[in-house]
């Protein structure tokens, strides 16, 4: 049974130059570029920014508005583009949308596709580690954040979620902080439960 380690930014992985999703290659070895638990090859990030992958769905909001198409901001360093041949609708400046990431290269120009304009909402910005816990499996974590507060939930692999509808907003994004804070317990979705049932309006 081999043991994680913590590892952070800059702290050799390998000797070898490997394909490491939150590593970096230099001079034929690997380094991690997050603070994170490194077993096997994998390496889990703890905290840290947003690492883009072909496939993910964020939730983006318009930072330019270009000829061509669209600027991005996905809560990462790099800025996704959106072309306009990919879209029906017109964007403005501070629209969200959910979209698709469809292609990252090795010097992280970000296209996206898929893209669809969010209603009226609130954004919430968490950390890309912790969504996958506050969708759930199967989508059960965010199903239950939906029926108790009223309100459309949209979570982007990217840490980025949006709320809206006329629902609850303030008791979603309360309940959304609690996950974040508690997401490596158990028996988090009854709490969450019973959270929402105690706080519910209706």
């Amino acid at each position: 049974m081999t043991h994680s380690r913590i590892v952070i930014p800059g702290e050799l992985l390998s000797d070898r130059a490997e394909q490491i999703p939150y590593a970096f290659v230099e001079k034929g070895k690997t380094y991690s570029t997050v603070v994170g638990l490194f077993s096997e090859g994998k390496l889990v990030p703890l905290e840290g920014p947003y690492e883009p992958l072909e496939g993910d769905i964020v939730v983006g909001v318009i930072s330019e508005v270009k000829f061509s198409g669209y600027s991005v901001e996905i809560n990462s360093p790099y800025i996704a583009f959106l072309s306009s041949r990919e879209i029906r609708e017109r964007y403005s400046m501070g629209d969200a949308i959910l979209a698709r990431i469809s292609m990252v290269d090795e010097v992280k120009n970000i296209e996206l596709s898929d893209a669809k304009k969010l209603p009226q909402g609130r954004l919430v910005k968490s950390s890309s580690v912790k969504i996958p816990r506050i969708i759930g499996k199967k989508n059960s974590m965010i199903s239950l954040l939906q029926s108790a507060t009223g309100c459309e939930i949209y979570a982007g692999r990217n840490g980025y979620i949006w709320i809206s509808g006329k629902g609850d907003q303030s008791l979603a994004e309360r309940a959304i902080r609690i996950i974040e804070v508690q997401a490596h317990t158990q028996g988090l979705t009854d709490r969450i439960a019973a959270f929402l049932k105690s706080h519910s309006k209706g």
